[in-house]
Protein backbone atom coordinates (compact mmCIF):
# COMPACT_ATOMS: atom_id res chain seq x y z
CA UNK A 1 0.00 0.00 0.00
CA UNK A 2 1.19 3.27 -1.07
CA UNK A 3 2.48 5.86 1.64
CA UNK A 4 0.73 9.12 2.02
CA UNK A 5 2.87 11.85 0.34
CA UNK A 6 4.66 13.85 2.78
CA UNK A 7 3.50 17.32 3.70
CA UNK A 8 4.47 20.91 2.51
CA UNK A 9 6.93 22.48 5.29
CA UNK A 10 8.06 26.41 5.04
CA UNK A 11 11.93 26.85 5.05
CA UNK A 12 11.34 27.57 8.92
CA UNK A 13 10.03 24.32 9.53
CA UNK A 14 12.92 22.56 7.19
CA UNK A 15 15.46 24.16 9.85
CA UNK A 16 13.39 22.78 12.66
CA UNK A 17 13.25 19.15 11.30
CA UNK A 18 17.15 19.24 11.08
CA UNK A 19 18.13 20.82 14.47
CA UNK A 20 15.56 17.95 16.27
CA UNK A 21 17.22 15.42 14.03
CA UNK A 22 20.34 16.44 15.89
CA UNK A 23 21.95 18.41 13.06
CA UNK A 24 23.91 21.66 14.69
CA UNK A 25 23.02 24.88 12.46
CA UNK A 26 24.97 27.87 13.41
CA UNK A 27 23.58 30.58 11.20
CA UNK A 28 20.48 29.75 10.70
CA UNK A 29 19.77 32.96 8.24
CA UNK A 30 22.26 31.14 6.18
CA UNK A 31 21.21 27.67 5.84
CA UNK A 32 17.63 29.51 4.82
CA UNK A 33 19.69 30.93 2.55
CA UNK A 34 20.70 27.59 0.82
CA UNK A 35 17.20 25.86 1.66
CA UNK A 36 15.97 28.17 -0.65
CA UNK A 37 17.95 28.54 -3.15
CA UNK A 38 19.14 24.76 -3.56
CA UNK A 39 16.40 23.01 -1.60
CA UNK A 40 16.14 20.56 1.10
CA UNK A 41 15.35 17.78 -1.69
CA UNK A 42 18.78 18.40 -3.10
CA UNK A 43 20.70 19.56 -0.37
CA UNK A 44 19.12 15.69 1.39
CA UNK A 45 21.60 13.48 -0.71
CA UNK A 46 24.48 15.69 0.70
CA UNK A 47 23.72 15.42 4.18
CA UNK A 48 22.87 11.42 3.61
CA UNK A 49 26.15 10.77 4.70
CA UNK A 50 25.45 11.91 8.07
CA UNK A 51 22.83 10.30 9.00
CA UNK A 52 23.04 7.69 11.65
CA UNK A 53 22.85 3.86 10.54
CA UNK A 54 21.32 0.74 12.69
CA UNK A 55 23.35 -2.64 12.23
CA UNK A 56 21.36 -3.61 8.96
CA UNK A 57 23.21 -0.57 7.35
CA UNK A 58 19.70 1.07 7.31
CA UNK A 59 20.07 4.92 7.77
CA UNK A 60 17.73 6.78 10.68
CA UNK A 61 16.90 10.33 10.47
CA UNK A 62 19.13 11.13 12.74
CA UNK A 63 22.02 12.56 12.09
CA UNK A 64 25.20 11.62 13.90
CA UNK A 65 27.63 13.29 16.62
CA UNK A 66 29.37 16.68 15.30
CA UNK A 67 27.23 16.79 12.14
CA UNK A 68 26.95 20.38 11.15
CA UNK A 69 24.87 22.30 8.30
CA UNK A 70 28.34 24.13 7.31
CA UNK A 71 29.73 20.44 6.54
CA UNK A 72 27.30 19.90 4.80
CA UNK A 73 27.40 23.38 2.08
CA UNK A 74 31.05 22.43 2.26
CA UNK A 75 30.75 18.97 0.78
CA UNK A 76 27.91 20.45 -1.70
CA UNK A 77 30.19 23.12 -3.09
CA UNK A 78 33.20 20.88 -3.32
CA UNK A 79 30.33 18.71 -5.63
CA UNK A 80 30.04 21.88 -7.01
CA UNK A 81 33.21 22.60 -8.09
CA UNK A 82 34.26 19.50 -8.97
CA UNK A 83 30.90 19.03 -11.34
CA UNK A 84 32.33 22.16 -13.11
CA UNK A 85 35.89 20.73 -13.88
CA UNK A 86 34.22 17.19 -15.40
CA UNK A 87 32.07 19.71 -17.62
CA UNK A 88 35.18 21.59 -18.37
CA UNK A 89 37.13 18.28 -19.15
CA UNK A 90 34.40 16.74 -21.08
CA UNK A 91 34.03 19.65 -23.00
CA UNK A 92 37.29 18.92 -24.82
CA UNK A 93 37.15 15.54 -24.95
CA UNK A 94 33.93 15.69 -26.94
CA UNK A 95 34.93 18.06 -29.40
CA UNK A 96 38.69 16.35 -29.79
CA UNK A 97 36.74 12.92 -30.32
CA UNK A 98 34.15 14.41 -32.84
CA UNK A 99 37.15 15.57 -34.94
CA UNK A 100 39.02 12.70 -34.93
CA UNK A 101 35.87 10.45 -36.13
CA UNK A 102 34.87 12.94 -38.98
CA UNK A 103 38.53 13.12 -39.90
CA UNK A 104 39.23 9.68 -39.71
CA UNK A 105 35.39 8.51 -42.19
CA UNK A 106 35.37 11.74 -44.27
CA UNK A 107 38.52 10.90 -45.80
CA UNK A 108 36.63 8.17 -47.31
CA UNK A 109 33.35 9.60 -47.77
CA UNK A 110 31.82 13.58 -47.00
CA UNK A 111 28.71 11.50 -45.89
CA UNK A 112 30.49 8.53 -44.32
CA UNK A 113 27.45 8.64 -41.45
CA UNK A 114 25.14 7.66 -43.95
CA UNK A 115 26.78 4.59 -45.40
CA UNK A 116 26.64 1.54 -43.14
CA UNK A 117 29.80 0.17 -45.16
CA UNK A 118 31.73 2.16 -43.04
CA UNK A 119 31.01 1.27 -39.38
CA UNK A 120 30.59 -2.40 -38.18
CA UNK A 121 27.93 -5.18 -39.40
CA UNK A 122 26.82 -5.83 -35.61
CA UNK A 123 26.05 -2.76 -34.98
CA UNK A 124 24.02 -2.42 -38.44
CA UNK A 125 21.81 -5.03 -38.36
CA UNK A 126 21.34 -4.52 -34.60
CA UNK A 127 17.61 -3.50 -34.63
CA UNK A 128 15.68 -0.82 -32.51
CA UNK A 129 17.46 1.96 -30.67
CA UNK A 130 20.65 -0.61 -29.61
CA UNK A 131 22.19 -0.10 -33.33
CA UNK A 132 22.48 2.39 -35.81
CA UNK A 133 19.21 2.12 -37.40
CA UNK A 134 18.76 3.75 -33.71
CA UNK A 135 21.83 6.60 -34.22
CA UNK A 136 20.23 7.44 -37.35
CA UNK A 137 16.78 8.52 -35.91
CA UNK A 138 18.55 9.99 -32.85
CA UNK A 139 20.97 11.63 -34.96
CA UNK A 140 18.16 13.20 -37.30
CA UNK A 141 16.03 14.57 -34.52
CA UNK A 142 19.32 16.57 -33.57
CA UNK A 143 19.18 18.06 -36.96
CA UNK A 144 15.48 18.94 -37.06
CA UNK A 145 16.09 20.23 -33.44
CA UNK A 146 18.91 22.79 -34.45
CA UNK A 147 18.13 26.51 -35.37
CA UNK A 148 21.88 27.08 -36.23
CA UNK A 149 22.28 28.70 -39.70
CA UNK A 150 25.14 26.76 -41.05
CA UNK A 151 22.93 23.49 -40.58
CA UNK A 152 20.40 25.26 -42.76
CA UNK A 153 22.87 26.35 -45.35
CA UNK A 154 24.41 22.64 -46.03
CA UNK A 155 20.97 21.43 -45.87
CA UNK A 156 19.85 23.40 -48.68
CA UNK A 157 23.24 23.12 -50.22
CA UNK A 158 23.92 19.14 -49.95
CA UNK A 159 20.44 18.02 -48.66
CA UNK A 160 22.53 16.60 -46.09
CA UNK A 161 25.21 17.07 -43.53
CA UNK A 162 28.92 16.40 -44.45
CA UNK A 163 30.34 14.79 -41.59
CA UNK A 164 32.58 17.47 -40.10
CA UNK A 165 29.39 19.40 -40.64
CA UNK A 166 27.48 17.02 -38.63
CA UNK A 167 29.02 16.50 -35.58
CA UNK A 168 28.61 19.74 -34.37
CA UNK A 169 24.88 18.82 -34.00
CA UNK A 170 25.81 15.77 -32.09
CA UNK A 171 25.91 15.41 -27.90
CA UNK A 172 27.62 13.44 -26.12
CA UNK A 173 25.63 10.56 -26.07
CA UNK A 174 25.01 10.38 -30.18
CA UNK A 175 28.98 10.65 -30.21
CA UNK A 176 29.86 7.69 -27.50
CA UNK A 177 26.95 5.72 -29.50
CA UNK A 178 28.75 6.68 -32.96
CA UNK A 179 32.04 5.09 -31.76
CA UNK A 180 30.63 2.26 -30.41
CA UNK A 181 29.09 1.25 -33.80
CA UNK A 182 32.59 1.70 -36.20
CA UNK A 183 34.48 -0.61 -37.30
CA UNK A 184 37.27 -1.98 -34.90
CA UNK A 185 40.41 -1.14 -36.94
CA UNK A 186 39.26 2.93 -37.07
CA UNK A 187 38.30 2.72 -33.15
CA UNK A 188 41.66 1.17 -32.40
CA UNK A 189 43.36 4.14 -34.62
CA UNK A 190 41.66 6.57 -32.33
CA UNK A 191 41.82 5.23 -29.32
CA UNK A 192 45.57 4.79 -29.56
CA UNK A 193 45.60 8.55 -29.95
CA UNK A 194 44.73 8.84 -26.17
CA UNK A 195 47.03 5.77 -24.72
CA UNK A 196 44.11 3.31 -24.85
CA UNK A 197 45.30 -0.03 -27.06
CA UNK A 198 41.58 -0.80 -26.22
CA UNK A 199 38.63 0.43 -28.11
CA UNK A 200 37.28 3.44 -25.82
CA UNK A 201 33.82 2.70 -26.13
CA UNK A 202 33.28 1.91 -22.09
CA UNK A 203 35.28 5.04 -21.45
CA UNK A 204 33.29 7.23 -23.53
CA UNK A 205 29.35 5.69 -22.04
CA UNK A 206 31.04 6.34 -18.94
CA UNK A 207 31.87 9.55 -19.46
CA UNK A 208 28.72 10.66 -20.82
CA UNK A 209 26.79 9.12 -17.84
CA UNK A 210 29.08 12.25 -16.08
CA UNK A 211 28.08 14.56 -17.85
CA UNK A 212 24.38 14.21 -17.85
CA UNK A 213 24.82 13.53 -13.67
CA UNK A 214 26.87 17.25 -14.38
CA UNK A 215 24.57 18.97 -16.29
CA UNK A 216 21.46 18.03 -14.26
CA UNK A 217 23.14 19.20 -11.29
CA UNK A 218 22.65 15.80 -9.63
CA UNK A 219 25.08 14.36 -7.12
CA UNK A 220 28.98 13.37 -8.24
CA UNK A 221 31.28 12.97 -5.44
CA UNK A 222 30.40 9.95 -4.42
CA UNK A 223 27.65 8.77 -6.63
CA UNK A 224 27.75 4.94 -8.17
CA UNK A 225 28.49 5.32 -12.15
CA UNK A 226 25.73 3.10 -13.56
CA UNK A 227 27.41 2.63 -16.77
CA UNK A 228 30.85 1.54 -15.41
CA UNK A 229 33.81 1.34 -18.03
CA UNK A 230 35.01 -2.45 -17.58
CA UNK A 231 38.59 -2.79 -16.45
CA UNK A 232 40.44 -5.10 -18.96
CA UNK A 233 42.87 -3.25 -20.68
CA UNK A 234 43.81 -0.99 -17.39
CA UNK A 235 47.49 -1.62 -16.27
CA UNK A 236 48.66 -0.31 -12.63
CA UNK A 237 47.48 2.05 -10.70
CA UNK A 238 44.97 2.76 -12.58
CA UNK A 239 43.71 -1.22 -12.43
CA UNK A 240 43.65 -1.01 -8.84
CA UNK A 241 40.49 1.92 -8.43
CA UNK A 242 36.99 0.74 -8.35
CA UNK A 243 35.14 1.49 -11.67
CA UNK A 244 31.94 1.99 -9.79
CA UNK A 245 33.47 5.49 -8.06
CA UNK A 246 33.80 8.31 -9.88
CA UNK A 247 37.90 8.73 -9.09
CA UNK A 248 38.76 6.75 -12.22
CA UNK A 249 37.01 8.53 -14.48
CA UNK A 250 38.76 11.53 -13.96
CA UNK A 251 42.24 9.51 -14.24
CA UNK A 252 40.51 8.69 -17.57
CA UNK A 253 39.74 12.85 -18.25
CA UNK A 254 43.22 13.30 -17.49
CA UNK A 255 44.71 10.76 -19.41
CA UNK A 256 42.75 12.69 -22.22
CA UNK A 257 43.50 15.92 -21.96
CA UNK A 258 47.53 14.85 -21.87
CA UNK A 259 46.85 14.31 -25.19
CA UNK A 260 43.98 16.98 -26.41
CA UNK A 261 45.71 19.84 -24.30
CA UNK A 262 49.04 19.26 -22.72
CA UNK A 263 49.89 22.60 -21.26
CA UNK A 264 46.14 22.59 -19.45
CA UNK A 265 45.85 23.49 -15.95
CA UNK A 266 43.01 20.99 -15.64
CA UNK A 267 45.29 18.53 -13.58
CA UNK A 268 46.67 21.22 -10.88
CA UNK A 269 43.10 22.51 -10.64
CA UNK A 270 41.49 19.36 -9.59
CA UNK A 271 44.31 18.35 -7.16
CA UNK A 272 43.75 21.50 -5.62
CA UNK A 273 40.37 20.73 -4.91
CA UNK A 274 40.65 17.52 -3.96
CA UNK A 275 43.18 18.86 -1.38
CA UNK A 276 40.18 21.28 0.03
CA UNK A 277 37.53 18.16 0.55
CA UNK A 278 36.01 18.86 4.11
CA UNK A 279 37.46 18.21 7.14
CA UNK A 280 34.39 17.19 9.05
CA UNK A 281 34.87 16.83 13.15
CA UNK A 282 33.20 13.52 12.76
CA UNK A 283 34.80 12.29 9.76
CA UNK A 284 31.25 11.25 8.09
CA UNK A 285 32.55 11.44 4.72
CA UNK A 286 35.88 10.85 2.54
CA UNK A 287 37.75 11.12 -0.34
CA UNK A 288 37.37 7.20 0.06
CA UNK A 289 33.67 7.46 -0.74
CA UNK A 290 34.73 8.65 -4.27
CA UNK A 291 37.67 5.87 -5.07
CA UNK A 292 40.34 8.16 -4.46
CA UNK A 293 43.28 5.97 -3.29
CA UNK A 294 45.85 7.88 -0.86
CA UNK A 295 48.90 7.67 -2.58
CA UNK A 296 47.02 9.01 -6.21
CA UNK A 297 49.17 12.32 -6.08
CA UNK A 298 52.33 10.59 -6.46
CA UNK A 299 51.32 8.99 -9.75
CA UNK A 300 53.25 9.41 -12.91
CA UNK A 301 49.72 10.69 -14.65
CA UNK A 302 48.83 13.20 -11.88
CA UNK A 303 52.56 14.51 -11.73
Amino acid sequence: MARAPKTWKSVDEQIGILQDRGMTIDDEAKAAHFLRRVGYYRLSGYWFPFRQFDDDGKPSDTFIKGSTFTDVIALYLFDRRLKLLAMDALERIELSVQVDIAHLLGRRDLFAHYESKFLDKDFVKEPGNFGYEGWLEKYHSLVKRSKAVFVRHNLEKYGKLPIWVAIEVWDFGALSFFYKGMKGKDKTEISRKYGSERSITDWLRSLNYIRNVSAHHSRLWNCNIVDSASMKGFTEPLKSLKNERPFLYFCIMKQMLDVICPDSSWGQRFKELVDGFPNTGNKAISLENMGVPDDWKEWELWQ
